[in-house]
């Protein structure tokens, strides 16, 4: 699997660009590391070479200070790289991390039901993380490298061009080897990274299910699926990882060669009286040099092969596209919205889950949704925000199809309260205007006291800015479900849809619910989504669904009071002290 260079370029210079003084800073830096492994060698010539034809130790004396101090500033040099090296590396992909999230973000749901939240942190942070060092300092130590091979033979090529010649003609032939082993390891790392993202979503979903796996007694099921998903993802490692190691062992043996050869022409020429053997330790050390750049790069070309995997998988998850376009212009005036679904129909995938769903809903009516599980209640209020796209027919706003408008102002236009409240684990202020700073914190507290939570917040330590936990632990079922309320509140939409938002509450506080939902569909059109008859006392219109298409719809009253109709048959069989 063949990633042209030049894709990885494009990618390196959108990310790195932004951070180019950092990048310059690691270049200047690595560079002088390579200037100083070229000058230390130089010294211990010299020093060599004088203590052989000289008794004075004053010069010996001169040159060990000086290859002290060369020392010490190639290893402070080599720390200062490694750090600002670490500092661009997790900074350019810590950006890419967030345009990762962000597209994923805007994918339609389709795409989330296919993945796992386990299967896309894998792929947005440890696809990532393995290209961090590859953002870091692939093309600065390749390059740099590279310059250190060519400045050892310039230097070389003042004692003896023979010498020159030989270490040249091996390390253009070690250079080519390598590159032709850069390719692989990358297939095996690809599934490598595949392999983990499923264990990934596999424990994530099995977390998410815990009370009920073990309730089920299925712990020791998931123990040996959990067990496979393991062994899987190893064998695809210890793969990756052999098939690396065939570039470790061609640089090992490419090594002992060089060395060989250093060795052999630095003897003949000193027997031949043309080096004096300071200039034979000279040869060897840069016969040494010239493999730490080549192991260098050989490493480098092995983290490429990791990161070259991640690049193609997070090039993959670019391609994603979302199905619903983004590209309306039509804005929606406050108030109430007058709803219309005109021969809509729609599938998940093959089978149509909605058939032809005709209805009206005029401002400020309405509407409770009846049916049973799977009947397509749900799925109309997820078309009403366009997390889906409508098979075929039109869903209109105020005669204004859904796809004519932003999404951005759609959403903020349709409120919805649902059976689960999903808190962030922020503060109260945040929870309520999901971020928004523009929100006064006036209105938040007149909001939350109109809603009977004034004695709630008055027990919070820190007022708005009280922490709260994700898992809600803090707070009761009834005053998770008010945060709720108050939060399409301050949204302030003109269409609200209610998902059976009172199942689980007691009768006490149910009743403070049911007055939250006088006040919230208060000059504002409503949708109830109801598996209890109880919830649709103060619809306007009823609609049963089955099996994805509409069984009967009209008013309350023309229902109950009709003998022969389904709403009239549940509420003789169910509570019928709601019949108005």
């Amino acid at each position: 699997m063949e990633l042209p260079i030049r894709r990885y370029g494009d990618l390196m210079l959108e990310y790195l660009y932004p951070l180019r003084r950092k990048v310059y800073l690691l270049a200047g830096l690595i560079f002088a590391t390579l200037a100083l492994q070229l000058v230390n060698p130089q010294i211990i010539r010299r020093f060599i070479d004088t203590a052989v034809s000289s008794t004075n130790t004053q010069p010996l004396i001169w040159a060990g200070v000086v290859f002290l101090l060369t020392s010490l500033l190639l290893q402070l040099v080599g720390v200062a790289a490694t750090y600002v090296g670490e500092d661009v590396g997790w900074q350019s992909t810590n950006q890419l991390r967030a345009d990762l999230a962000r597209h994923c973000l805007h994918l339609d749901m389709r795409f989330h039901n296919e993945h796992t939240p386990g299967e896309m942190i894998e792929r947005i942070d440890g696809d990532v993380a393995n290209i961090a060092i590859f953002f870091a300092q692939f093309v600065i130590r390749i390059v740099g490298n590279m310059l250190l091979i060519f400045g050892v033979l310039i230097v070389l090529l003042w004692e003896d061009w023979r010498i020159t010649l030989a270490l040249g003609i091996f390390t253009a032939v070690s250079l080519v080897g390598l590159s032709k082993l850069r390719q692989v390891a990358v297939p095996a790392w690809k599934a490598a990274r595949e392999a983990n993202a499923d264990l990934m979503g596999f424990i994530e979903e099995q977390l998410g299910g815990t009370e009920d796996i073990r309730a089920s007694g299925a712990v020791p099921y998931v123990m040996r699926r959990l067990a496979i998903f393991s062994r899987a993802r190893m064998h695809q490692e210890i793969e990756g990882a052999d098939k690396s190691i065939i570039i470790m062992i061609s640089w090992i043996a490419l090594f002992t060669v060089g060395q060989l050869i250093a060795i052999l022409t630095g003897y003949y020429l000193y027997r031949a009286g043309t080096l004096t053997i300071g200039t034979v330790y000279l040869i060897f050390s840069y016969t040494a040099a010239i493999f730490q750049p080549l192991r260098e790069i050989s490493n480098q070309i092995e983290n490429m092969q990791q990161a070259a995997a991640g690049i193609d998988r997070v090039e993959q998850l670019y391609r994603e596209t979302s199905r619903i376009a983004d590209q309306g212009q039509v804005y929606l005036p406050n108030g109430p919205l007058a709803i219309t679904f005109a021969q809509v129909n729609f599938a998940y995938h093959d089978e149509l889950i909605l058939r032809n769903i005709n209805f009206q809903l005029k401002p400020g009516e309405v509407l409770g949704l009846l049916g049973r599980t799977g009947s397509g209640k749900t799925t109309i209020t997820r078309l009403l925000f366009r997390l889906y796209e409508v098979t075929d027919g039109d869903v209109c706003l105020n005669a204004h199809n859904i796809q004519d408008l932003p999404l951005s102002h759609l959403r903020q236009k349709v409120g919805m309260v649902t059976q689960e409240v999903q808190l962030f684990r922020a503060s109260v202020r945040n929870n309520l205007t999901f971020f928004n700073p523009d929100i006064p914190d006036e209105r938040i507290l007149a909001v939350l006291e109109d809603l009977g939570l004034g004695d709630w917040f008055a027990t919070l330590p820190n007022g708005l800015d009280t922490e709260l936990q994700s898992e809600g632990a803090s707070l009761s079922a009834g005053e998770a479900q008010l945060l709720a309320f108050t939060r399409v509140f301050l949204q302030n939409p003109g269409l609200v849809i209610l998902d059976e938002a009172s199942s689980r509450l007691d009768p006490a506080t149910e009743q403070l619910i049911e007055r939250a939902v006088d006040k919230l569909l208060h000059n504002r059109t409503g949708i109830i989504v109801a598996h209890r008859l109880t919830t649709v006392h103060r619809a306007d219109k009823i609609m049963v669904l089955s099996n994805g298409r509409i069984l009967e719809h009209d008013t309350y009253d023309n229902l109950a009071h009709d003998p022969d109709s389904h709403f009239a048959e549940l509420l003789r069989t169910g509570l019928e002290e709601v019949i108005r």
